[in-house]
């Protein structure tokens, strides 16, 4: 990984051929994460690219690289619920407040509404389940996962 910064200077004079650099060095590499900042007494953006440069094959252009699209994830958002999963989402919400409590926080850092609601509706059995639910990663299962799998097996 590389690491290029640009200065984007705001006054008319330089704004456009600042862009068209920073315009000419996104379309030939492939970025990996970008920073800004605005540098308030000098007047200008500060942007920090962490990059791969593209292979260029030839003398053809670099072609911008298609990135492998993640599997969806399972989501419940506006789906009906059945007197069963409804029952399972009050259990959840039960407990998602004494969690919320005992740790001193809101109550969506703990689950949000609609991921309580799409495990209610995808009734997971596993862990790695709650990996297939849009919102539930590595932390979040890690602290919280063996309870929620508890709830769904005695509500």
């Amino acid at each position: 990984m590389k690491v290029k910064v640009f200065s984007i200077r705001l006054q008319k004079d330089f704004l456009y051929e600042d862009q068209r650099k920073l315009d000419a060095f996104l379309e030939s590499n492939e970025i990996i994460k970008v920073e800004t900042a605005y540098v308030n007494d000098e007047n200008y953006w500060s942007v920090v690219l962490y990059f791969d440069a593209l292979k260029i094959a030839g003398n053809q252009s670099a072609l911008p690289v298609v990135k492998e699209t993640k599997p969806a994830k399972y989501t419940a958002e506006n789906d009906v619920l059945s007197p069963d999963e409804e029952k399972i989402l009050d259990a959840l919400k039960l407990w998602r407040s004494e969690k919320a409590r005992e740790q001193n926080l809101p109550t969506y850092f703990i689950a949000s509404n609609k991921e309580l609601l799409s495990v209610a509706k995808y009734k997971p059995a596993k862990k790695e389940e709650l990996l297939d639910i849009e919102g539930f990663g590595k932390h979040k299962i890690e602290n919280y996962g063996e309870e929620i799998l508890g709830i769904l097996e005695t509500a």
